[in-house]
């Protein structure tokens, strides 16, 4: 069973609230604001601060 995209509409950011942004080839749920990529294991969102990857400028400029 792969991650189900209907999630998206209700998880949101634990830190800003903002929406997040799915990627698939990385696993993982990407907040662009606070530049933070939270992993998705047996496909369910780790959305914890302390679980999150950060992310560079260029990586996030290279999801738009």
């Amino acid at each position: 069973m792969a991650f189900d995209r209907k999630l998206l509409e209700i998880v949101a950011c634990p830190i800003c609230k903002g929406k997040l942004l799915y990627k698939p080839e990385d696993n993982a749920l990407i907040c662009r604001f606070d530049r933070l990529s939270y992993p998705i294991k047996d496909n369910i969102p780790v959305l914890l601060e302390t679980e999150a990857t950060p992310l560079t400028l260029d990586q996030i400029e290279a999801l738009k």
